[in-house]
């Protein structure tokens, strides 16, 4: 094989190589944000269940208070 044939042969298996690298990696940035987005809709499920548990928690004290204002004024 000529010097240029080998160099065009490595150069053409390096950039090979490096677009099977970069597709690798694209999968692993892939993988890692889904995951990534599953963790954050879990803690916003979470966060949503305690925001609605102080909600109600707000909303029975409310209760709370206006039965005691009624009481006391009759």
């Amino acid at each position: 094989m000529s010097r240029s044939a080998t160099l065009l042969a490595t150069t053409m298996v390096l950039g090979a190589m490096l677009t099977g690298c970069g597709l690798a990696e694209t999968g692993a940035v892939a993988a890692a944000g889904g995951a990534s987005q599953a963790e954050q809709a879990r803690q916003a499920k979470q966060t949503e269940a305690r925001v609605q548990q102080q909600v109600d928690a707000a909303v029975q004290l409310d209760a709370a208070h206006r039965h005691a204002a009624e009481a006391e004024s009759q």
